[in-house]
């Protein structure tokens, strides 16, 4: 019987069988972790090599080695793990992270330098807010914000007038936490004249390559914080990039240096999420669906965001170009402001008041005060993170439950 996996497999079956044999390891049909920090050599002169490899001692860019010698370098569970999730991108390489803002910081700082610009959407995650408005000036880097709902046309008009001109775009689509979606389908048609085209970083945390794929609609990289859906079950940290092999690989590089790699048994954690990734993530879509229409009816909700459901028609033909689902995560704005919104977040019984998304539990907040909390106020009103927004990510209960839920803590509006 051959243990040689066809190359033509689909990322559901690859996040099964690909980039791990059991034969190396006792026969186990699952991997083991590795919990080991370094790993012995066959000859001196090979471990030498590895170095040079990891360093860029040999006159090529620094990447990761042939054979494994540290894990703050390399890793099986982390390479097994990356090899699964590229394939789920559709991309030549992928990069693990402690946490997603590990990626995002270790990523942005790889592609800048002192004196260059990047251009990012807003809203995003407060996080990244806070990394681009505070954390890239104090290196010498400016940054720019951008409505997300720019066009791809308007955003090359800032671009190009712009001196310097930016080096990175870095878009969040669809947007956390109103959930708009940027004009990625347009940024490869817009970006092709014969003054270059900057990087393209997409975050695409909230859909996944199962709803959305930014690599095949022209995007350079794609990060999510794989805390969210990639993990899964609320029990883990990390975060991951993935692109072409030359640009992940200088990322790693930098990551080898700065520190921020995920451990083995968050990286096993992870492989093993990515057996049912697919499948968990369309079933809490169909369970968000039925929420999102009874939420779209109700009386005490005047707004709702969700992707394919935003009542822009811009908004509507970018899902339609980009999108093959809506995702579960939805934010909704309730009748009577902030201490309304309050109200019905202290009353839920089965949905959990937590920040995060994308896990197996439903889960509420209040971005104005929560998650986007270190974001001025000001700028939360231009953004839309308004007073009587909640977010909410639906998970895997049943959706009648989940309905029963909300519908009696709206009824104390």
């Amino acid at each position: 019987m051959s243990n040689k996996l066809p190359d033509d497999v689909s990322p559901e079956t690859f996040a099964l069988h690909g980039g791990y044999d059991p034969a190396r390891s006792e026969g186990a049909l699952k991997p083991p972790v590795f919990q080991t920090s370094t790993f012995v050599a066959t000859t001196a002169e090979e471990m030498a090599r590895c170095f040079e490899q990891a360093y860029g001692l040999d006159g090529q860019p620094p990447r990761a080695p042939d054979e494994l010698i540290y894990s703050r370098v390399v890793n099986p569970n982390l390479q097994i793990t990356e090899e699964r999730w590229a394939r789920f991108e559709g991309a030549e390489a992928a990069a693990l992270f402690a946490s997603g803002m590990a990626a995002i910081s270790t990523t942005l700082l790889t592609l800048l330098r002192p004196g260059d610009t990047v251009m990012y959407s807003t809203p995003v995650y407060g996080g990244t807010d806070y990394f681009m408005e505070h954390v890239l000036p104090a290196f010498k880097i400016k940054t720019v914000s951008f409505p997300v709902t720019l066009s791809a046309e308007r955003i090359y008009a800032k671009w190009i007038n712009m001196d310097p001109r930016p080096k990175v775009i870095y878009l969040e689509s669809p947007a956390n936490p109103t959930l708009e979606l940027a004009d990625l389908g347009g940024m490869a048609g817009a970006f092709q004249g014969p003054e270059g085209r900057p990087l393209i970083v997409v975050d695409g945390t909230v859909l996944g390559p199962v709803f959305m794929k930014p690599l095949a609609l022209g995007a350079d990289l794609v990060l999510h914080s794989a805390t969210k859906s990639i993990g899964g079950h609320s029990d883990l940290i990390a975060g991951i990039v993935a692109g072409p092999a030359y640009l992940v690989g200088q990322i790693k590089a930098m990551r080898t240096i700065m520190g921020p790699i995920c451990d083995p048994q968050t990286a096993w954690l992870i492989a093993r999420s990515l057996e049912d990734y697919k499948v968990r993530v369309e079933a809490a879509q169909h369970k968000a669906l039925k929420v999102a229409r009874f939420l779209q009816e109700h009386d005490a909700v005047h707004r709702l965001y969700y992707p394919g459901m935003h009542p822009s028609r811009d908004q509507g033909e970018r899902f339609q170009q980009m999108c093959s689902g809506h995702g579960s995560l939805m934010s909704f704005r309730v009748r009577g402001g902030q201490e309304a919104a309050y109200r019905v977040l202290n009353a839920l019984r089965v949905i959990k008041l937590a920040v995060s998304l994308g896990g197996t539990e439903s889960l509420a907040e209040h971005p104005r005060t929560h998650t986007h909390s270190d974001i001025p106020l000001a700028a939360q009103d231009k953004m839309g993170i308004t007073p009587d927004l909640i977010r909410l990510s639906v998970g895997l209960e049943d959706a009648d439950d989940l309905i029963d839920d909300l519908d009696q803590a709206l009824e104390l509006i």
